[in-house]
C-alpha cells in the first residue's frame, strides 16, 4: 500500500471513522451483481474488505463491468489489459472512472483512484458502484443483469402539461403561502414598550 507506515493521532482517528463506513452486507450484494453482470470469468473474492479491494485493485473487473452496461459495439473502455505494474493498474481505474462519468454518474459520486488502489476509502468505492447499479436499473435498457431490488432506483422526470385555461384559473386565487386577510388580528394589543397587565 504505497510504503506508508502506520498512522497515529488524528490521522488514525480519521482513518478509523472512514473504515467504519464500510458495509460488509453491501460488499456481498456488489460482488453478486458484478459476477452476474460480467459473468463467472471475472472470478469471485473471499468475503472481507481486503479481498474485495484486491479483486478490484487492477481495474480490469471495473472496466468489464462498465462495458457490460453498454450496447454491443459501444464500449466505454476500449482496451482492458491486466498488469502487475502500479501505474498501469491506476490508469485502468481512471479509465473506469471516466467511463462511469460518461455513463451518467455525477462527478461528486465518483471515488478517487487512490481510494481504491491504496484502500484509503473503500466505502466511497461501494457508493460509486451502488450509484452505477441504480442508474443501470433506472435506464431500463435491458442491459442490467441481476436483481433490480439490490439497488435504489434513481428518480426520473415526471413532466406535467396543464392547459392554458387551467393555468389562468390559478392566477385569481391567493395561495395561503402569501398569507391571509382572515384569522388573527391586532385588536386588543397594547402599544410597544408598555408592560403586560396581568390581573
Amino acid at each position: 500500500m504505497a510504503n506508508r507506515g502506520p498512522s497515529y493521532g488524528l490521522s488514525r482517528e480519521v482513518q478509523n471513522k472512514i473504515d467504519k463506513q464500510y458495509d460488509d452486507e453491501l460488499e456481498q450484494i456488489l460482488i453478486q451483481w458484478i459476477v452476474a453482470q460480467c459473468g463467472p470469468e471475472v472470478g469471485q473474492p473471499q468475503p472481507g474488505k481486503k479481498n474485495f479491494q484486491e479483486w478490484l485493485k487492477d481495474g480490469t473487473v471495473l472496466c468489464h463491468l462498465i462495458n457490460s452496461l453498454c450496447p454491443k459495439g459501444q464500449k466505454l473502455v476500449a482496451k482492458i489489459q491486466s498488469s502487475s505494474m502500479a501505474f498501469k493498474q491506476m490508469e485502468q481505474i481512471s479509465q473506469f472512472l471516466r467511463a462511469a462519468e460518461q455513463y451518467g454518474i455525477q462527478a461528486t459520486d465518483i471515488f478517487q483512484t487512490v481510494d481504491l488502489w491504496e484502500a484509503k476509502h473503500m466505502a466511497s468505492v461501494q457508493r460509486t458502484l451502488m450509484n452505477l447499479g441504480g442508474l443501470a436499473v433506472s435506464k431500463g435498457d435491458g442491459l442490467f443483469v441481476g436483481d433490480p431490488n439490490w439497488f435504489p432506483k434513481k428518480s426520473q422526470e415526471n413532466r406535467r402539461a396543464f392547459p392554458e385555461d387551467k393555468l389562468k384559473e390559478g392566477q385569481s386565487v391567493i395561495g395561503l403561502q402569501m398569507g391571509t386577510n382572515r384569522g388573527a388580528s391586532q385588536a386588543g394589543m397594547t402599544g410597544y414598550g408598555m408592560p403586560r397587565q396581568i390581573l
